[in-house]
Protein backbone atom coordinates (compact mmCIF):
# COMPACT_ATOMS: atom_id res chain seq x y z
CA UNK A 1 0.00 0.00 0.00
CA UNK A 2 1.66 3.25 -1.42
CA UNK A 3 1.75 5.72 1.83
CA UNK A 4 -0.83 9.04 0.94
CA UNK A 5 0.79 12.13 -0.28
CA UNK A 6 -0.35 15.12 1.82
CA UNK A 7 1.39 18.56 0.52
CA UNK A 8 -0.60 20.75 2.63
CA UNK A 9 -0.15 24.23 0.91
CA UNK A 10 2.48 27.12 0.65
CA UNK A 11 2.10 30.36 2.10
CA UNK A 12 4.30 33.13 0.53
CA UNK A 13 6.96 32.89 3.23
CA UNK A 14 7.30 29.19 2.83
CA UNK A 15 8.37 29.81 -0.74
CA UNK A 16 10.41 32.35 0.19
CA UNK A 17 12.88 30.80 2.68
CA UNK A 18 12.73 27.82 0.58
CA UNK A 19 14.08 29.64 -2.02
CA UNK A 20 16.79 31.13 0.40
CA UNK A 21 17.89 28.19 1.30
CA UNK A 22 18.08 26.87 -2.44
CA UNK A 23 20.69 29.85 -2.91
CA UNK A 24 22.88 29.39 -0.24
CA UNK A 25 23.21 25.60 -1.02
CA UNK A 26 23.85 26.62 -5.26
CA UNK A 27 26.20 29.38 -3.94
CA UNK A 28 28.12 27.31 -1.85
CA UNK A 29 28.47 24.56 -3.91
CA UNK A 30 29.41 26.57 -7.06
CA UNK A 31 31.67 28.74 -5.11
CA UNK A 32 34.18 25.83 -5.37
CA UNK A 33 33.52 25.76 -9.26
CA UNK A 34 33.33 29.06 -10.64
CA UNK A 35 37.05 30.04 -10.45
CA UNK A 36 38.28 26.96 -12.25
CA UNK A 37 35.36 27.47 -15.15
CA UNK A 38 35.79 31.34 -15.55
CA UNK A 39 39.43 30.72 -16.20
CA UNK A 40 39.20 27.86 -18.36
CA UNK A 41 35.89 27.11 -19.75
CA UNK A 42 34.62 30.76 -19.67
CA UNK A 43 31.26 29.09 -21.48
CA UNK A 44 31.00 26.66 -19.37
CA UNK A 45 30.83 29.47 -16.49
CA UNK A 46 27.73 31.36 -18.39
CA UNK A 47 26.33 27.42 -19.21
CA UNK A 48 25.92 26.49 -15.60
CA UNK A 49 24.45 29.84 -14.08
CA UNK A 50 22.04 29.20 -17.20
CA UNK A 51 21.02 25.51 -16.24
CA UNK A 52 20.74 26.95 -12.34
CA UNK A 53 18.93 29.55 -12.97
CA UNK A 54 16.43 27.50 -14.98
CA UNK A 55 16.43 24.93 -12.57
CA UNK A 56 15.21 27.66 -10.21
CA UNK A 57 12.15 28.15 -12.29
CA UNK A 58 11.37 24.51 -12.90
CA UNK A 59 11.26 23.49 -9.08
CA UNK A 60 8.37 25.43 -8.61
CA UNK A 61 6.41 22.76 -9.85
CA UNK A 62 8.02 20.07 -8.19
CA UNK A 63 4.26 19.11 -6.53
CA UNK A 64 2.67 18.54 -9.74
CA UNK A 65 5.70 16.87 -11.16
CA UNK A 66 7.15 15.45 -8.34
CA UNK A 67 9.42 12.51 -9.93
CA UNK A 68 10.03 14.78 -13.75
CA UNK A 69 11.11 17.84 -11.72
CA UNK A 70 13.87 15.62 -9.16
CA UNK A 71 15.10 13.71 -12.50
CA UNK A 72 15.60 16.91 -14.40
CA UNK A 73 17.37 19.14 -11.79
CA UNK A 74 19.77 15.83 -10.51
CA UNK A 75 20.46 15.40 -14.59
CA UNK A 76 21.49 19.00 -14.75
CA UNK A 77 23.67 19.18 -11.42
CA UNK A 78 25.53 17.05 -13.48
CA UNK A 79 27.23 19.73 -15.66
CA UNK A 80 25.71 22.95 -13.46
CA UNK A 81 26.81 23.42 -9.77
CA UNK A 82 24.49 26.10 -9.81
CA UNK A 83 22.11 23.30 -10.20
CA UNK A 84 22.37 21.66 -6.56
CA UNK A 85 20.42 23.60 -4.58
CA UNK A 86 16.92 23.32 -6.60
CA UNK A 87 18.54 19.30 -6.94
CA UNK A 88 18.37 19.37 -3.58
CA UNK A 89 14.98 20.62 -3.15
CA UNK A 90 13.46 18.56 -5.42
CA UNK A 91 14.61 15.45 -3.61
CA UNK A 92 13.95 16.76 -0.55
CA UNK A 93 9.80 17.18 -1.89
CA UNK A 94 10.08 14.00 -3.92
CA UNK A 95 11.13 11.96 -0.34
CA UNK A 96 8.38 13.32 1.44
CA UNK A 97 6.08 11.04 -0.83
CA UNK A 98 7.88 8.59 0.73
CA UNK A 99 7.62 5.75 -2.23
CA UNK A 100 11.01 4.11 -2.38
CA UNK A 101 10.58 3.14 -6.02
CA UNK A 102 10.59 6.55 -6.71
CA UNK A 103 13.55 7.64 -4.49
CA UNK A 104 16.11 5.37 -5.05
CA UNK A 105 16.47 5.90 -8.82
CA UNK A 106 16.37 9.56 -8.11
CA UNK A 107 18.79 9.03 -5.49
CA UNK A 108 21.28 6.78 -7.91
CA UNK A 109 20.99 9.61 -10.22
CA UNK A 110 21.76 12.78 -8.53
CA UNK A 111 24.91 10.60 -6.48
CA UNK A 112 26.33 10.02 -10.09
CA UNK A 113 25.60 13.62 -11.32
CA UNK A 114 27.68 15.12 -8.61
CA UNK A 115 30.78 12.64 -9.11
CA UNK A 116 30.30 13.75 -13.05
CA UNK A 117 31.05 17.54 -12.38
CA UNK A 118 33.72 16.45 -10.22
CA UNK A 119 35.63 14.60 -12.79
CA UNK A 120 34.33 17.20 -15.54
CA UNK A 121 35.84 20.30 -13.32
CA UNK A 122 39.73 19.19 -12.46
CA UNK A 123 40.05 22.21 -10.86
CA UNK A 124 37.62 21.28 -8.11
CA UNK A 125 39.73 19.90 -5.81
CA UNK A 126 37.92 20.78 -2.65
CA UNK A 127 34.56 20.03 -4.44
CA UNK A 128 35.64 16.96 -4.87
CA UNK A 129 37.16 15.75 -1.64
CA UNK A 130 33.89 16.81 0.03
CA UNK A 131 31.70 15.15 -2.56
CA UNK A 132 34.11 11.94 -2.46
CA UNK A 133 33.83 11.46 1.45
CA UNK A 134 30.51 13.22 2.89
CA UNK A 135 28.18 12.67 -0.93
CA UNK A 136 25.99 9.54 0.43
CA UNK A 137 25.54 11.52 4.15
CA UNK A 138 24.49 14.27 2.65
CA UNK A 139 22.23 12.27 -0.33
CA UNK A 140 20.84 10.31 3.12
CA UNK A 141 20.35 12.98 5.67
CA UNK A 142 18.30 15.13 2.76
CA UNK A 143 16.40 11.68 1.62
CA UNK A 144 15.75 11.53 5.68
CA UNK A 145 14.85 14.83 5.95
CA UNK A 146 12.13 14.36 3.29
CA UNK A 147 10.92 11.46 4.73
CA UNK A 148 10.13 13.04 8.52
CA UNK A 149 8.46 15.78 6.27
CA UNK A 150 6.16 13.49 5.01
CA UNK A 151 5.62 11.58 8.28
CA UNK A 152 5.01 14.76 9.90
CA UNK A 153 2.78 15.81 7.24
CA UNK A 154 0.53 12.91 7.41
CA UNK A 155 0.18 12.86 11.32
CA UNK A 156 -0.70 15.97 11.22
CA UNK A 157 -3.60 15.32 8.30
CA UNK A 158 -4.45 11.86 10.19
CA UNK A 159 -4.76 13.83 13.36
CA UNK A 160 -6.66 16.89 11.61
CA UNK A 161 -9.18 14.52 10.14
CA UNK A 162 -9.96 12.55 13.83
CA UNK A 163 -10.66 16.04 15.02
CA UNK A 164 -13.03 17.17 12.38
CA UNK A 165 -14.67 13.51 12.52
CA UNK A 166 -14.90 13.62 15.80
CA UNK A 167 -16.55 17.07 15.76
CA UNK A 168 -18.77 16.04 13.18
CA UNK A 169 -19.48 12.57 15.39
CA UNK A 170 -20.32 15.30 18.39
CA UNK A 171 -22.51 17.72 16.46
CA UNK A 172 -24.36 14.05 15.15
CA UNK A 173 -25.13 13.31 18.89
CA UNK A 174 -25.79 16.24 19.66
CA UNK A 175 -28.48 16.35 16.92
CA UNK A 176 -29.77 12.94 17.85
CA UNK A 177 -30.17 14.43 21.62
CA UNK A 178 -31.92 17.52 20.30
CA UNK A 179 -33.84 15.38 18.35
CA UNK A 180 -34.80 12.92 20.88
CA UNK A 181 -35.36 15.68 23.47
CA UNK A 182 -37.93 17.03 21.19
CA UNK A 183 -39.30 14.01 20.84
CA UNK A 184 -40.22 13.23 24.68
CA UNK A 185 -41.54 16.72 25.01
CA UNK A 186 -43.31 16.39 22.54
CA UNK A 187 -44.94 13.27 24.29
CA UNK A 188 -45.15 14.77 27.42
CA UNK A 189 -47.25 17.56 25.89
CA UNK A 190 -49.18 15.14 24.71
CA UNK A 191 -49.89 13.57 27.76
CA UNK A 192 -50.42 16.88 30.10
CA UNK A 193 -52.67 18.31 27.23
CA UNK A 194 -54.41 15.40 26.44
CA UNK A 195 -56.16 14.91 29.67
CA UNK A 196 -57.36 18.47 30.05
CA UNK A 197 -58.84 19.47 26.52
CA UNK A 198 -60.88 16.17 26.74
CA UNK A 199 -62.24 17.46 29.80
CA UNK A 200 -62.98 20.89 28.33
CA UNK A 201 -64.35 19.07 25.09
CA UNK A 202 -66.62 16.51 26.93
CA UNK A 203 -68.36 20.31 29.03
CA UNK A 204 -68.10 21.85 25.71
CA UNK A 205 -70.49 19.36 24.34
CA UNK A 206 -72.57 19.23 26.81
CA UNK A 207 -72.78 22.96 26.34
CA UNK A 208 -73.84 22.20 22.80
CA UNK A 209 -76.03 19.34 22.69
CA UNK A 210 -77.85 20.27 26.01
CA UNK A 211 -80.69 22.72 25.39
CA UNK A 212 -82.49 21.93 28.72
CA UNK A 213 -79.34 23.09 31.59
CA UNK A 214 -80.65 25.65 33.86
CA UNK A 215 -78.38 28.96 34.38
CA UNK A 216 -76.84 27.74 37.34
CA UNK A 217 -76.07 24.33 35.33
CA UNK A 218 -74.40 26.46 32.59
CA UNK A 219 -72.06 28.77 34.75
CA UNK A 220 -70.87 25.46 36.72
CA UNK A 221 -69.77 24.04 33.82
CA UNK A 222 -67.98 27.11 32.29
CA UNK A 223 -66.67 27.15 35.19
CA UNK A 224 -65.06 23.53 34.86
CA UNK A 225 -64.29 25.00 31.19
CA UNK A 226 -62.64 27.86 32.91
CA UNK A 227 -60.84 25.91 35.22
CA UNK A 228 -59.39 23.15 33.22
CA UNK A 229 -58.25 25.46 30.52
CA UNK A 230 -55.88 27.32 32.89
CA UNK A 231 -54.94 24.27 34.35
CA UNK A 232 -54.27 23.70 30.82
CA UNK A 233 -51.67 26.45 30.52
CA UNK A 234 -50.33 26.10 34.04
CA UNK A 235 -49.16 22.63 32.80
CA UNK A 236 -48.11 23.42 29.58
CA UNK A 237 -45.58 26.15 31.22
CA UNK A 238 -44.28 23.05 33.63
CA UNK A 239 -43.64 21.19 30.45
CA UNK A 240 -42.04 23.93 28.30
CA UNK A 241 -40.06 25.27 31.67
CA UNK A 242 -37.61 22.34 30.06
CA UNK A 243 -36.82 24.57 27.17
CA UNK A 244 -35.37 27.58 29.20
CA UNK A 245 -31.60 28.36 29.29
CA UNK A 246 -31.99 31.11 31.81
CA UNK A 247 -30.32 29.96 35.63
CA UNK A 248 -33.14 28.55 37.74
CA UNK A 249 -35.42 28.18 34.59
CA UNK A 250 -34.23 24.54 33.61
CA UNK A 251 -36.78 22.70 35.97
CA UNK A 252 -40.26 23.30 36.15
CA UNK A 253 -41.59 25.58 38.29
CA UNK A 254 -43.91 23.53 40.09
CA UNK A 255 -43.67 19.97 41.27
CA UNK A 256 -43.87 17.44 38.55
CA UNK A 257 -47.18 14.55 38.96
CA UNK A 258 -45.91 11.28 40.73
CA UNK A 259 -47.89 8.20 42.25
CA UNK A 260 -48.96 10.23 44.81
CA UNK A 261 -50.97 12.95 42.41
CA UNK A 262 -53.54 9.59 41.30
CA UNK A 263 -56.04 9.46 43.51
CA UNK A 264 -56.40 13.50 42.87
CA UNK A 265 -56.94 12.84 39.08
CA UNK A 266 -59.30 10.55 39.82
CA UNK A 267 -61.32 12.76 41.93
CA UNK A 268 -60.53 15.46 39.18
CA UNK A 269 -62.22 13.09 36.36
CA UNK A 270 -65.50 12.23 38.82
CA UNK A 271 -65.97 15.51 39.64
CA UNK A 272 -66.03 15.85 35.96
CA UNK A 273 -68.81 13.49 35.42
CA UNK A 274 -66.99 9.99 34.97
CA UNK A 275 -67.54 7.05 36.19
CA UNK A 276 -64.41 6.23 38.25
CA UNK A 277 -63.40 3.08 40.24
CA UNK A 278 -60.44 2.97 41.44
CA UNK A 279 -58.30 0.00 43.57
CA UNK A 280 -54.75 0.61 45.00
CA UNK A 281 -53.26 -2.00 46.92
CA UNK A 282 -50.30 -0.82 47.46
CA UNK A 283 -48.19 1.63 49.30
CA UNK A 284 -46.22 3.86 46.80
CA UNK A 285 -44.31 6.52 48.90
CA UNK A 286 -40.86 3.90 47.96
CA UNK A 287 -41.55 4.22 44.15
CA UNK A 288 -38.63 6.48 42.47
CA UNK A 289 -40.01 9.73 40.96
CA UNK A 290 -39.51 8.99 37.33
CA UNK A 291 -41.24 5.46 37.55
CA UNK A 292 -43.87 6.92 39.74
CA UNK A 293 -44.51 10.04 36.89
CA UNK A 294 -44.73 7.44 34.32
CA UNK A 295 -47.35 5.36 36.33
CA UNK A 296 -48.97 8.86 36.72
CA UNK A 297 -48.86 9.46 32.72
CA UNK A 298 -50.02 6.13 32.15
CA UNK A 299 -53.22 6.77 34.49
CA UNK A 300 -54.16 9.78 32.99
CA UNK A 301 -53.78 8.53 29.26
CA UNK A 302 -56.11 5.60 30.81
CA UNK A 303 -59.06 8.05 31.78
CA UNK A 304 -58.60 10.70 28.46
CA UNK A 305 -58.97 7.64 25.63
CA UNK A 306 -61.95 6.08 27.90
CA UNK A 307 -63.30 10.06 28.43
CA UNK A 308 -62.91 10.33 24.32
CA UNK A 309 -64.07 7.36 22.90
CA UNK A 310 -66.37 5.75 25.96
CA UNK A 311 -67.66 8.64 27.93
CA UNK A 312 -70.45 7.34 30.00
CA UNK A 313 -68.75 3.67 30.90
CA UNK A 314 -66.98 2.69 34.11
CA UNK A 315 -63.58 2.76 34.49
CA UNK A 316 -61.60 0.79 36.86
CA UNK A 317 -58.45 1.12 37.78
CA UNK A 318 -56.49 -0.82 39.69
CA UNK A 319 -52.87 -0.58 41.27
CA UNK A 320 -50.96 -3.18 42.54
CA UNK A 321 -47.41 -4.31 43.32
CA UNK A 322 -44.25 -3.85 46.01
CA UNK A 323 -40.17 -3.13 45.75
CA UNK A 324 -38.55 -6.12 43.73
CA UNK A 325 -41.29 -6.88 42.52
CA UNK A 326 -42.27 -4.01 40.39
CA UNK A 327 -45.52 -2.05 39.93
CA UNK A 328 -48.69 -2.97 37.83
CA UNK A 329 -51.44 -0.71 36.68
CA UNK A 330 -54.47 -2.16 34.74
CA UNK A 331 -57.04 0.73 33.24
CA UNK A 332 -60.14 -1.38 31.87
CA UNK A 333 -63.68 0.08 30.37
CA UNK A 334 -66.48 -1.37 28.37
CA UNK A 335 -66.53 0.10 24.62
CA UNK A 336 -69.16 2.30 24.15
CA UNK A 337 -72.31 1.09 21.80
CA UNK A 338 -72.76 3.04 19.13
CA UNK A 339 -71.15 6.51 18.15
CA UNK A 340 -70.75 9.17 20.48
CA UNK A 341 -72.38 12.81 19.61
CA UNK A 342 -68.91 14.15 21.32
CA UNK A 343 -65.89 12.96 18.66
CA UNK A 344 -62.80 14.24 19.93
CA UNK A 345 -59.79 14.18 17.31
CA UNK A 346 -58.02 10.97 17.92
CA UNK A 347 -54.00 11.52 17.56
CA UNK A 348 -52.93 8.14 17.93
CA UNK A 349 -50.15 8.90 19.59
CA UNK A 350 -50.91 8.92 23.48
CA UNK A 351 -50.33 4.94 23.77
CA UNK A 352 -46.96 5.30 21.72
CA UNK A 353 -45.74 7.86 23.77
CA UNK A 354 -46.46 5.77 26.86
CA UNK A 355 -45.02 2.63 25.23
CA UNK A 356 -41.51 4.18 24.84
CA UNK A 357 -42.03 6.15 27.80
CA UNK A 358 -42.58 2.77 29.81
CA UNK A 359 -39.58 1.10 27.77
CA UNK A 360 -37.40 3.46 28.77
CA UNK A 361 -38.67 3.02 32.25
CA UNK A 362 -37.74 -0.54 32.06
CA UNK A 363 -40.79 -1.09 31.79
CA UNK A 364 -43.77 -2.53 29.64
CA UNK A 365 -46.99 -1.49 27.99
CA UNK A 366 -49.82 -3.43 26.11
CA UNK A 367 -53.71 -3.10 25.39
CA UNK A 368 -55.74 -5.27 23.89
CA UNK A 369 -59.95 -5.59 23.68
CA UNK A 370 -61.54 -8.50 24.98
CA UNK A 371 -64.35 -10.56 23.84
CA UNK A 372 -67.01 -9.22 25.53
CA UNK A 373 -66.08 -5.64 24.06
CA UNK A 374 -63.45 -4.51 27.27
CA UNK A 375 -60.85 -2.25 26.48
CA UNK A 376 -57.70 -2.99 28.82
CA UNK A 377 -54.84 -1.15 29.11
CA UNK A 378 -51.74 -2.86 31.06
CA UNK A 379 -48.71 -1.71 32.23
CA UNK A 380 -45.88 -3.09 34.37
CA UNK A 381 -42.84 -0.86 35.53
CA UNK A 382 -39.81 -1.94 37.39
CA UNK A 383 -39.22 -0.51 41.33
CA UNK A 384 -35.94 -1.48 42.95
CA UNK A 385 -35.52 -2.73 46.18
Amino acid sequence: MQPVDFQPPLSLWSHTWRYAVVLIISATAWSSYAPWQWDHYRAWFFVDLGLGLACMVLVYWRRRFPVTVAVLTALASGISATAAGPSTLALVSLSTRRRRNEIIPVAVLAFCSILLINELSPGSTNGRIVAYTALASLIGVTIGWGLYIGSRRELLATLRDRADRAESEQSRRVEQARTAERGRIAREMHDVLAHRISLVSMHAGALTFRADLTPEEIRNTAGVIQENSHQALTELREVLGVLREGPGDAAPELPQPSAHDIPALVSESREAGMKVDFVENSDLDGLPDNIGRTLYRIVQEGLTNARKHAPDTLVTIAITGSPGDGVTATISNPLRIGDSRLKTPDSGLGLIGLGERSVLSGGRLSHHITPDRVFVLHAWLPWPV
